[in-house]
């Protein structure tokens, strides 16, 4: 009889535990008010140092990934878009998309120690542990640029041929960037320099954010017409279609709670949870209206994204016929979601 109840008690455990996976909490835990001018794009998490990067227009504010609190900034960044991070040699590395230039800097102090001419108007930045390389991915001159981290400069450029968004990496000298004009994603051999394979993403339109689960090896890519193709790393098959909300820009996959983000510009985390081979669950977390980027805390599984209030858009023009709004003065704000 004993044996009975613990058996049925470990079938409790079990069911309890399989809906916490299927069905995340996350909610909002902490809203940080940081204020400041100018647009922002992609953030980066220093799990071990605790740090948060956040693209900042001309520079890179880094604050206090637990508190909030600000802790410096990387000046000088004319339109800068992301941060590479490589602590094993103490530095980091900034996309300037305004200078056609990479900030290389201290991790510790925070400054720029050189700068490196890369191709035009480079936006996401990804640095690959496997062959120790930074890659820039140019939105002018539709390529990709590679630089040697330690010694800090240019080692081959790989023509895509269209306009690259994000990259991951699988570990083993695999770089995947999708190409947001094109409904495409490219591997590309890190050692090489060239390009291997070329998917189309059927069904994906101006494919953005990018992430990758390297146990399965499986990408997850989000697409402007609310869509999260989940891609298979080898074939390029899509496996699955997990349905999001509206202005994806960026995605995350937490490789130990196993739970797919992507975070969306009306207002929505977007998390889904894989209940079986093929067959995902989906929770949309209200979050506030211009939260389109965001990065996992490895560490703490906690999730970062940012936005702000803004003002009337301008006129469209023939330059520029989808304006921004303005962000309204010292409404820049950081939201910290977590279970």
């Amino acid at each position: 009889m004993k044996s009975s109840r613990l058996f049925l008690g470990f079938l409790v455990f079990f069911a309890l535990a399989t809906a916490t996976a299927a069905a995340p909490s996350y909610r909002i835990l902490h809203t940080w008010t940081l204020g400041g001018d100018g647009g922002w794009d992609y953030l980066k998490v220093d799990p071990e140092a605790r740090r948060l990067y956040i693209a900042r227009a001309t520079r890179v504010m880094v604050v206090d990934a637990d508190s909030g609190k600000p802790v410096g900034e990387i000046a000088d960044t004319p339109g800068v878009h992301g941060v590479a991070l490589v602590p094993e040699i103490g530095k980091g590395f900034a996309s300037n998309g305004r200078e056609d230039t990479v900030s290389v800097f201290d991790l510790k102090t925070l400054k720029t120690l050189s700068k490196i001419k890369v191709g035009k108007r480079p936006d996401a930045i990804w640095y690959d542990s496997a062959t120790k390389r930074v890659f820039t991915f140019n939105a002018g001159s539709q390529d990709s640029t590679a630089i040697d981290a330690q010694k800090g400069e240019v080692v081959g450029t790989i023509p895509l041929g269209g306009k690259p968004e994000f990259a991951q990496s699988d570990g083993k000298g695999t770089v995947f960037v999708n190409l947001e004009d094109k409904n495409q994603l490219f591997a590309l051999d890190a050692n090489k320099l060239t390009v291997t394979q070329r998917w189309p993403l059927t069904g994906c339109e101006e494919p953005s954010g990018l992430a990758i689960d390297t146990k399965k090896r499986r990408l997850f890519v989000g697409c402007g017409n609310k869509v999260m193709p989940v891609v298979d790393a080898d074939s390029g098959k899509i496996l699955a279609t997990i349905p999001i909300a509206d202005g994806v820009d960026a995605t995350a996959f937490d490789e130990e709670t196993g739970l797919a983000f992507a975070s969306c510009g009306e207002g929505v985390l977007t998390v889904a949870h894989e209940d079986s081979p093929g067959k995902f669950s989906v929770t949309n977390i209200p979050t506030q209206r211009g939260a389109r980027t965001m990065a996992l805390d490895s560490k703490t599984h906690n999730v970062y994204t940012v936005t702000a209030k803004f003002g009337q858009a301008p006129a469209p023009t023939a330059d520029n016929p989808h304006p921004r709004p303005p962000v309204l003065p010292d409404s820049f704000i950081v939201l910290m979601l977590g279970q």
